[in-house]
């Protein structure tokens, strides 16, 4: 039926009347580069000034005269934020335009940055919120941009999206206590604010070609209005099961991040250092997820079989390191993996299901916002039950019901049933320039 209605589309005189979307026309190859450089350049912003903060939480503890617990919620706001920001995130980009709305966050990204470093815990945690605010519309405005400009290599660019995420991670994290060392924690946290600068010089040429305003509503012709048939975004289960899935995947990521490092100590009798540079190989394998699951998308043509390949690999962390603790270096490894490529493969599935544009957006902030409500409560709820349990056995288990939360759910939302055209049309051509009658509607590829 899509095939056909695709057919009704390219042959019908009323096409031509169709008011293009801004991602129809064709973009040249040096413009997609420079897109997903500018991509790259956001994303490496999108972490980075967050977790920049907890390498010297103990110096902005002890300047501020602070207790450990306010001093957690210059980590754990912002993750808040995304959750809670991401309706008006959302909206920011639909008003304003994709364009316009990104340059804007990365503007409010450099205030947060620049305000959380004067002196007080007020301005401190201004500075958070604005950084929370500002990193939500990324984390929205993301997906929709590589749906819209970059359809047709959208796994592969999501993939590097992940990556990038991660080396952002890993460059702050690497840096900032140095940086301290010679200038303070202040300036040291400022500092990063050049990097948004670039991010911002490179965004504005990437997509000063493509227009600012908001996308035009293309004319419904009898094609796409078949596409479009069906209940309404919020009413399709596709949504709820991805929302439900990187809930347990957001949930299970940022759970073991605040506290692999303790287990470690704990199980294993590593010191503090030790910990903290053992636990960072959860982060770093992420970018074998990330670049991996794009090519597990092509080879198996289908998203469940990726979903699965990753959900095991994530049980792997929990359940190794409850029956096996010294070969945590393998679990950490494998669960690095799985949780850069689980955030890979849900986003590639919300392009493919989603039926065009405004529906990509739409269900990316509720996905995102679900998500991220119950992946605040992470790092609190394996804290709770470590401390009422005496030991690590509970909170792995924990962190395992959050995995299989993803793996149900995943699998559900990567069921063929509800794939839109796009969706099957990307399996079946497995990276052939082919459009759909949804595709064309989106934009597409450059």
């Amino acid at each position: 039926m899509a095939r056909r209605n695709m057919a009704a589309v390219t042959s019908s005189p009323t096409t031509t009347e169709r008011v293009p979307a801004a991602g129809d026309r064709r973009r040249p190859a040096g413009a997609s580069v420079l897109l997903v450089a500018a991509i790259v350049l956001l994303a490496l912003n999108l972490r980075g000034p967050i977790v920049a903060v907890s390498a010297v939480l103990d110096t902005v503890r002890a300047d501020l005269g602070i207790g450990a617990g306010t001093a957690g919620l210059l980590t754990s706001l912002p993750v808040l934020c995304f959750g809670l920001a991401t309706p008006l995130a959302s909206a920011l980009p639909a008003r304003v335009g994709l364009a316009r709305g990104v340059l804007a966050s990365l503007g409010l990204l450099l205030v947060g940055t620049v305000v959380r470093s004067l002196d007080g815990l007020p301005l401190a945690i201004t500075g958070t919120l604005l950084i929370g605010a500002a990193v939500t519309v990324g984390n929205v405005a993301v997906p929709v941009v590589i749906g819209r400009d970059l359809r047709q290599h959208a796994g592969a660019v999501l993939g590097v999206y992940t990556a990038a995420l991660n080396v952002g991670s890993m460059i702050t994290l690497s840096f900032t206590v140095p940086l301290t060392g010679a200038i303070g924690w202040r300036a040291a946290l400022t500092s990063w604010g050049a990097l948004i600068v670039v991010a911002a010089v490179v965004w504005w040429l990437a997509t000063r070609s493509t227009g600012t305003a908001p996308a035009p509503v293309p004319s419904r012709t009898a094609g796409d209005a078949a596409v479009r048939e069906g209940p309404l975004w919020w009413r399709r289960p596709v949504t709820w099961a991805l929302t439900a899935a990187f809930a347990g995947q957001a949930f299970a990521y940022y759970g073991v991040t605040a506290w692999l490092p303790l287990l470690l100590r704990d199980e294993l009798g590593m010191d503090a250092s030790q910990a903290g540079l053992s636990s960072s190989v959860f982060q770093i394998a992420a970018l074998v997820g990330a670049f991996g699951v794009p090519l597990l998308l092509r080879a198996l043509r289908g998203p469940r079989a990726v979903v699965l390949i990753v959900c095991a690999a994530w049980l792997a962390l929990p359940l190794g390191l409850l029956l096996f603790p010294a070969g945590w270096a393998v679990w950490c490894a494998f669960g690095g993996a799985a949780q850069g490529g689980g955030i890979t493969v849900i986003f590639s599935l919300v392009v493919r299901k989603a039926r065009d544009l405004t529906e990509n957006r739409q269900m990316s902030a509720l996905v995102q916002g679900g998500g991220y409500i119950i992946a605040a409560l992470g790092p609190t709820v394996v804290g709770l039950v470590h401390e009422a349990s005496g030991n690590w056995v509970a909170p792995m288990l924990v962190v395992t019901a959050a995995v299989l939360v993803l793996t149900v759910c995943g699998s559900a939302a990567a069921g063929r049933a509800e794939d839109t055209a796009a969706g099957r049309a990307e399996d079946t051509a497995a990276g052939r320039a082919e459009d759909t009658a949804a595709g064309r509607a989106v934009g597409r590829a450059g």
